[in-house]
């Protein structure tokens, strides 16, 4: 079989296996905090990261140059063997902590693969290690401190303003051509309304469908909804050009070789993690919902506006940083405002222990994995 058809093939089940891991990190909050079970919140991160990572081939092409060009000496040419072998690496492991409900990076799989294969194949001069330190092994360091920094601070605001608007709704009735908006007491106010066609405005109801009101209602809950899928589209746009550009490790080129290409990588990386958010995204989302800390509205909220915000920023940037470790620390920090006792550390403990072991782990993995096809090929 032509090595290149493996590489695409193991390209895909690298994306399904990211996307059984990764789509907990901004789907986790809905169920925490008890917006809706886990199927619904499943099947909507995964919509939304179908999204974000169809949307990468056009917003977050720096991140295909990142790691296409970034990690190996300009000049060295990787082989299909090494682009299998790391792809094989960070595949395995990802898998492994999804099977066992630990939440990893695969930014983080990706980098180790590369250095594992690459010393094997190149040794140590043929890695950039600056660029290795300052493009990846930096993000990756600073983006847990600044989550959980940013958490700290933005949930306090975030808490205050869900305490004074809890249970306020906006209703948009379109029989009365009006936009009501509901207190928690009950009370409603007619924010806007008008007539069409000379036809005389009906009279808003008193009462809501929450109190009687017949029409589409925005509330709080909604709000969470919509950070939800944010945070899952910053997700799809930051992780899907890492796994796509895979195909293009080592390349001399700044841009993709053809739009058909282009076109080709990029959809079939988002199908394959839309299919294993779907289908694996159970086990980590868990994890993160039921056993780091208890979640209320405000904290879920406050959770995802963090992660969606430092992943799509870094993303555009062409900075790679972990999902897995930004939308974790955003929820320790959480559990912290509630006081020590509030996480459980034994939890948090594994997953410490999962991101250190990922780098070694799955250098081992794709260098053992080089050894192997260079036998056999």
């Amino acid at each position: 079989m032509d090595v290149s058809i493996v590489a695409f093939v193991l390209l895909l089940a690298l994306a399904f296996a990211n996307g059984a891991n990764d789509v907990s990190k901004a789907i986790a909050t809905l169920v925490g905090s008890g917006v809706t079970g886990y199927r619904t919140a499943i099947l909507w991160g995964t919509a939304w990261t179908v999204l974000g990572a169809v949307l990468s081939g056009v917003i977050a092409t720096a991140m295909v140059k990142t790691f296409s060009q970034g990690l190996l000496v300009p000049g060295v040419s990787a082989s299909p063997n090494l682009v299998v072998a790391v792809l094989v690496g960070a595949m395995l492991w990802v898998l492994v902590a999804s099977w066992t409900g630990l939440p990893v990076s695969t930014t983080h799989a990706l980098t180790g693969a590369i250095v594992g294969a690459g010393l094997i194949a190149f040794g140590r001069e043929g890695l950039l290690w600056e660029g290795i330190g300052k493009k990846i092994v930096l993000p990756l360091i600073l983006s847990p401190l600044l989550a959980l920094a940013l958490s700290l601070v933005l949930h306090p605001l975030t808490r205050r303003l869900v305490a004074r608007w809890e249970g306020t709704c906006l209703c948009v009735m379109p029989t009365a051509r009006a936009l009501v908006m509901l207190d928690g007491q009950g009370a409603t106010r007619t924010l806007f309304q008008t007539t069409t066609l000379g036809r005389p405005v009906m009279a808003v109801p008193a009462q809501c469908d929450r109190a009687g009101l017949n029409g589409l209602t925005v509330g709080l809950d909604s709000i969470h909804w919509c950070s939800s899928g944010l945070a899952s589209l910053a997700r799809g746009t930051n992780d899907a050009p890492k796994i796509a550009a895979m195909l293009l490790l080592g390349s001399a080129i700044a841009s993709w070789p053809s739009v058909a290409a282009q076109s080709a990588a990029i959809i079939g990386v988002a199908v394959a993690m839309g299919l294993g958010s779907y289908l694996g995204g159970l086990r980590v989302t868990k994890v993160l919902a039921e056993k780091v800390t208890q979640m209320n509205h405000s904290e879920g909220l406050s959770a995802n506006l963090t992660t969606s915000s430092l992943v799509f920023v870094s993303a555009l940037m062409g900075l790679p940083v972990s999902t897995t470790h930004v939308s974790s620390s955003a929820i320790i920090g959480i559990g912290l405002l509630k006081g020590v006792s509030a996480v459980r550390w034994t939890t948090v403990r594994d997953m410490v222990l999962a991101w250190v072991v990922t780098l070694p782990a799955a250098a081992f993995l794709s260098a053992l994995a080089y050894l192997l096809l260079a036998l056999i090929v």
